[in-house]
């Protein structure tokens, strides 16, 4: 019965808030106007992650697994006869999840734990939706 209070324990102080009820991965809606625009995402280093046709949902993991490795993506849209965009995602810590360690005492999860999962970043913008240009259009 101890050890296995003893493990309870032990889960509870080695893990951090955003490990418990965060996810690893983003859900992030890419679209375009038009519709039927090629995509590819690239992350940091620049790696090939998603790529399709908009409108889509890809899922995106918010760290890298190193210390405070928050994941950074790009978004390039391009199609024959349209001029070629590229927007930022970035990872950001989450508010709620800064606020919610400290009353909790999570310091372990928040400085050990949870900079390597991901739980604790949230991916912005959620959704793009540009509008792509025909080549030789007026803005």
């Amino acid at each position: 019965m101890k050890s296995i209070l003893l493990a309870l324990v032990s889960l509870v102080m080695l893990s951090g808030c955003a490990t418990i009820v965060g996810d690893e991965t983003q859900q992030v809606h890419i679209d375009s106007r038009p519709q039927g625009i090629s995509f590819v995402v690239q992350d940091e280093t620049g790696r090939a992650v998603a790529q399709g046709k908009t409108p889509q949902t890809v899922s995106l993991a918010k760290s890298n697994g190193s210390y405070f490795g928050k994941k950074q993506y790009r978004v390039m849209l391009e199609a024959p006869g349209y001029v070629p965009q590229t927007l930022a995602l970035k990872s950001r810590v989450s508010l709620w999840y800064s606020l919610g360690n400290i009353p909790l005492g999570g310091f372990i999860g928040w400085l050990l734990v949870d900079p390597y999962h991901g739980g604790m970043y949230y991916i912005e913008p959620q959704g793009v939706q540009p509008i792509i240009n025909p080549v030789g259009a007026r803005s």
